[in-house]
């Protein structure tokens, strides 16, 4: 299915609150139901459980603190939209389909070339990953996005009153179109096809550090909030971000060391919301709610409470 197709579909299912003069009172109206302070499970609390999985997800909707479950999501070879960090099956925590290990010195097997059905085969959750070493191991596979979202969904339902938030990161490169993944404008609007069929657009932020991302999304449907990612390199001032991407986006979501209370300011008079990544100590977590940011992203969204 060509992109431009999707795109126009996907418009189509969206017209109750996108259509004519509504699009722009939609994205206000939504506006107003995103948390005061958006506490987000970073892959879903990769300290605690495998990364990006649903039992991750499952364990952040637990946790009373956690608003928003932060994910990352890649394509496959047959176009399904997974929700995985890295755009290879990386040695460090996966395991093989016969539960050997991936040798550093094989060739890295890179999602976008592989068939959903031979990624599910391989552990993503067994093998004892020394970066966190608290996190509960068991066998666990590669979700889809539209599997995972059922489940926390259903999960939710269960567990809270209120419904769970998402942070959804389009993990595309700049010149690695065709590559490691497909077109950036069909990488977008196959993950906006999914959060629309699943009904979560309306508390679903779509995140990325490539600025083609985030200016497609906002030109192609605006009616969804978008967060650009800083990393801890840049040098630039809030309106020069600004100017660079055209408009000025829901949040800006910097590398947490980067954070000043006067780059909180300035976004804060653009109108920006702030939410720093990845915050794994108590101190700092609570030093940046002192700072007035609107949410913070952790691996251990255990210490949010």
């Amino acid at each position: 299915m060509k992109s431009s197709f999707l795109k126009f579909a996907i418009l189509g299912t969206l017209l109750p609150f996108v259509s004519c003069s509504a699009r722009k009172e939609s994205v206000k109206a939504n506006s107003d139901n995103f948390p005061k302070l958006s506490l987000e499970a970073h892959r879903g609390g990769r300290g605690l459980y495998p990364e990006e999985s649903i039992a991750a997800m499952k364990n952040a909707i637990d946790i009373e603190k956690v608003t928003t479950l932060e994910m990352d999501c890649h394509i496959t070879k047959d176009r399904k939209v997974i929700v995985f960090h890295d755009d290879y099956l990386n040695p460090q925590f996966v395991l093989k389909p016969n539960g050997a290990e991936i040798s550093e010195k094989e060739k890295p097997l890179k999602v976008y070339n592989m068939l959903y059905r031979d990624l599910i085969k391989y552990d993503i959750g067994s093998k004892f990953y020394k970066a966190f070493p608290q996190q509960k191991k068991q066998v666990t596979r590669i979700a889809k996005l539209s599997d995972l979202i059922d489940s926390t969904e259903a999960y939710a339902q269960h567990k809270r009153n209120a419904p769970i938030f998402y942070n959804i990161e389009v993990k595309s490169k700049d010149g690695k179109d065709g590559i490691l993944h497909p077109r950036l404008e069909e990488f977008v609007d196959l993950i906006i096809q999914v959060i629309t069929d699943k009904k979560i657009a309306t508390r679903t932020i779509i995140q990325s550090f490539d600025s083609r991302a985030i200016k497609y999304l906002h030109k192609a449907y605006p009616q969804i909030r978008v967060s650009y990612l800083i990393d801890g390199d840049e040098r630039k001032n809030v309106q020069q971000t600004i100017t660079e991407l055209g408009f000025t986006p829901y949040i800006i979501s910097p590398q947490y060391k980067i954070v000043t209370n006067d780059y909180i300011k300035q976004c804060h008079k653009a109108g920006i919301k702030v939410i720093p990544w990845t915050v794994n100590t108590k101190e700092e977590i609570e030093q940046l709610k002192t700072m007035k940011v609107d949410g913070i992203i952790s691996d251990y969204p255990n210490l949010f409470q």
